[in-house]
C-alpha cells in the first residue's frame, strides 16, 4: 500500500507541527508519511522535544522547514492540517490537486508563561491533546491492516 503524505503546519514549525509529525509517524506510520512546516522558520521548542521524549519519542534532530519550500518543490499530500490558530491557518498556502485541508487549533507552546515546570506541563497537555485527535482521525480514516 503506498503511504499518504500529510503535511501539519503552524506557525514556526517548533512545537505543534513537530509533535504531530512525530505522532501520527508513531501511530500510523505504515500508511501515513507526516511531515511538518511552519509559516516561517523557527527554532525546535525545547519544551516539545522534552515532551515528546517523556512518551519515547525522540524528535531532538528535527530540524524547522518553511511551508513554502514544500510548495516550491512541488509536494503532494493528500491531507495538509493546520495545528496553529484559525487567523494563522488562514496564512497557509492553497495546495493543488484535491489536498484535504483540516484544521485542529491547539493551544501554542512558545506563549506559556510560569516556571519551566508549569510551561512543560502545559506543552505536554498539548502533546496529549494532539496525540488524542491524531487517534480518533486515524480510527476515522486508517485502512484495516490484513492480518
Amino acid at each position: 500500500m503506498k503511504k499518504r503524505k500529510v503535511l501539519f503546519v503552524c506557525i514556526h514549525n517548533s512545537a505543534r507541527s513537530q509533535m504531530a509529525e512525530a505522532l501520527l509517524n508513531h501511530a500510523c506510520g505504515d500508511q501515513f508519511e507526516a511531515c511538518s512546516a511552519g509559516l516561517e522558520a523557527g527554532t525546535l521548542n525545547p519544551l516539545a522535544v522534552e515532551a515528546m521524549r517523556q512518551i519515547g519519542l525522540d524528535i531532538s534532530l528535527h530540524q524547522t522547514k518553511k511551508v513554502w519550500d514544500f510548495t516550491k518543490e512541488g509536494a503532494l499530500f493528500s491531507h495538509v492540517i493546520t495545528v496553529c490558530d484559525e487567523t494563522s491557518a488562514e496564512r497557509c498556502p492553497v495546495f493543488p490537486f484535491g489536498v484535504k485541508r483540516l484544521h485542529w487549533s491547539f493551544a501554542d507552546p512558545s506563549a506559556f508563561q510560569g516556571t519551566p515546570e508549569e510551561r512543560l506541563a502545559r506543552t505536554t497537555e498539548v502533546r496529549d491533546q494532539i496525540r488524542a485527535k491524531i487517534n480518533e482521525w486515524c480510527a476515522e480514516v486508517c485502512a484495516p491492516v490484513a492480518g
